[in-house]
């Protein structure tokens, strides 16, 4: 009887199964007629064709629109979403079905509409319209890649290019409301990005896609020239959305090519071979220039205090109270123990305050720059933006238009100028004055000032100063090269909204500066592909104990710290919802190693 009964169960369930094999009317079913007409696919063939600032489409109506709703319910009543955060995004994914390919689809009760649309993007049908549309070749039908998103407001995902192992063609399927229309001002577009060579994507994007519901945009992953991101959403919408990519066949498949996939991660390893060579495109460049012997000299010599004429200079700018000899024995005590120092209200109240003031109108009564072509000298925009965008002024000549013969001259042809602040002209207030504090970083007495906080003995320089564009700007996490062994680093915080402690430190409108520990080698080799991939989203873990510090906006703040090839640093992302610019002076120092220090003392002594 108990196994009758049993019996009974099983039968029971399998009638309440959805068959998990279509046929090719099913298939054809799922989607809108249109996509099956060949006049149709002819003529999105030769859009995709003469499309810029690459080969891409998008097709609306795509879907049945009865089995898409379906799906967009599915997804929201039965997904949970967690927050993933990283430089280079911030986006809600799928947890227990972060990646669909994972399921077991055997139990369908749940995600029935799910499954079919998964069936349809995947099925041999719908593989050879875009194989035919792009002419990228066959597409495998094995390897599936697919993963829901979705964007809610202060979400984006910042500039890249999807090359990554067998991908070959990327699409986005978008489901936000059906009922509603996206509107432009919700933000959350798809932009595109011309390239200035391979590799090296232009700073400002040329294609902007908003969007609607049941609407689909794809290209083929094309390396060095597919650029994209995705444009923060600034409002209390759901940007719903299935992200995936179509790979090249694998072994056993129709189209498959023995060595192809190797060949394909190969220009990507070649890729990074030549990163040096494309480090050439990259404004502002990390190089720090050599004191002359005779600067240097200065400062390899021993002292313990500053001069009556030092401190009457630093005074001008500098609190006072940390110009005292007791206060500095403090600030190097604390140094010597953690390797970093956080000095708040560092600079001089009345100059601080008209800094302030002056910064303040600025914003309010000016039109901050959204285009690249809108950066007016002195200030310049960094490139390119796939590693960092930003304003900066760094006591150089203008760069020039942003191309490979241009480049080519600034950087191996032309003179190779070093930055001088005093030559710079200024053209607001504001520029004045943090020109100003940028000779400040310069000169003598700053330095020595510097070695007594730190009893480190400095011997070339980088100053910049920085402004990151609410909406715009960011720095990915970078590392300094092994040959540069240790750093002294300086960030002096000016962001005038910080006087208000709650508009920043919740961390919710990035901003933040933020340093962690490198994983080893293995590490990195384990997670190799998925570190590569800024859409294989990682959620944050509190238990991360990699973070070193993490510097939220604050005003007149100076934060110093010691740097090595270790140290991952980042500036998050600036939302478009912040209540303004990050303002910085960023300096970086060569140091010299102690036991250049030791033999310089005896050689004093």
């Amino acid at each position: 009887m108990t196994k009758r009964k049993v019996d009974i169960n099983e039968e029971d369930n399998n009638s309440k199964k959805q068959s998990i094999d279509f046929t090719k009317d099913d298939i054809y079913s799922f989607f809108g007629s249109k996509i099956w007409d060949n006049s149709f696919q002819d003529d999105l063939k030769q859009s995709i064709e003469t499309s810029e600032p690459y080969r891409w489409g998008t097709v609306t109506e795509l879907f049945d629109d009865t089995l898409l709703r379906q799906v967009r319910k599915e997804v929201l009543s039965e997904i949970a979403f967690t927050q993933k955060e990283t430089d280079i995004y911030k986006v809600f994914q799928s947890g227990d079905l972060a990646n669909l390919s994972g399921l077991d689809w055997n139990d369908l009760s749940r995600l029935p509409s799910l499954f079919k649309l998964r069936a349809g993007i995947y099925s041999q049908e719908f593989r050879d319209v875009i194989s035919k549309v792009t002419g990228c070749g066959k597409l495998s039908g094995v390897k599936t890649d697919i993963s829901i998103n979705t964007y809610t407001k202060g979400c984006h995902l910042l500039t890249h290019d999807d090359v990554i192992g067998s991908r070959r063609v990327s699409f986005i399927l978008y489901l936000p409301d059906p009922d509603r229309t996206w509107k432009e001002s919700y933000g959350g577009g798809l932009r595109l990005y011309p390239a200035v060579i391979p590799n090296v994507p232009q700073t400002d994007f040329s294609q902007k896609l908003i969007p609607q519901f049941n609407q689909i945009a794809f290209f083929t992953v094309q390396p060095g020239l597919s650029f994209h991101d995705v444009e923060e959403v600034r409002e209390d919408k759901q940007r719903l959305s299935i992200q995936g990519w179509f790979h090249i066949p694998q072994e056993g498949e129709d189209g498959f090519i023995p060595g192809e996939q190797e060949e394909t991660e190969a220009r990507s390893t070649l890729q990074q071979l030549q990163s040096k060579e494309l480090q050439e495109y990259d404004f502002p460049k990390s190089e720090r220039n050599n004191f002359a012997p005779s600067e240097l000299n200065i400062y390899q010599q021993s002292f313990t205090s500053l001069t009556e004429a030092e401190l009457t200079y630093l005074g001008h700018y500098i609190n006072p109270i940390y110009l005292s000899s007791g206060n500095i024995t403090k600030l190097n005590t604390s140094f010597f123990k953690d390797s970093i120092i956080e000095i708040q209200n560092v600079l001089v109240d009345d100059y601080a305050k008209g800094l302030r003031d002056q910064i303040r109108n600025l914003e309010l009564n000016s039109v901050t720059p959204q285009k690249s072509t809108e950066v007016t000298f002195p200030w310049k925009c960094a490139v390119p933006p796939h590693k960092q965008r930003f304003m900066y002024i760094d006591g150089k000549s203008p760069i020039g238009n942003m191309n490979e013969s241009n480049i080519n001259y600034v950087t191996k042809i032309g003179p190779q100028e070093l930055p001088n602040f005093s030559l710079v002209e200024t053209k607001h207030e504001v520029d004045t004055k943090l020109v100003e504090l940028a000779k400040l970083f310069k000169s003598v007495a700053f330095k020595k000032w510097l070695k007594l906080l730190t009893s480190l003995i400095l011997t070339g320089d980088q100053v910049l100063i920085r402004r990151f564009r609410p909406g715009h700007d960011f720095i990915l996490a970078t590392t300094i090269d092994k040959s540069e062994g240790v750093l002294l680093e300086a960030t002096l915080n000016l962001t005038p909204s910080a006087v208000n402690p709650k508009n920043w430190e919740s961390g919710e409108f990035g901003g933040y500066e933020l340093c962690m520990l490198h994983g080893d080698e293995s590490d990195a080799e384990e997670s190799d592909e998925q570190d590569d991939d800024p859409a294989v989203y990682k959620a944050n873990d509190p238990n991360d104990d990699s973070i070193l510090f993490t510097s939220q906006c604050k005003w007149n703040t100076l934060t110093l710290y010691i740097r090595d090839p270790s140290v991952l640093k980042f500036i998050k992302y600036v939302s478009i919802n912040a209540k303004g610019s990050r303002w910085d002076i960023s300096s970086q120092w060569n140091v010299q190693p102690e036991e250049e220090d030791n033999d310089n003392e005896e050689e004093n002594n």
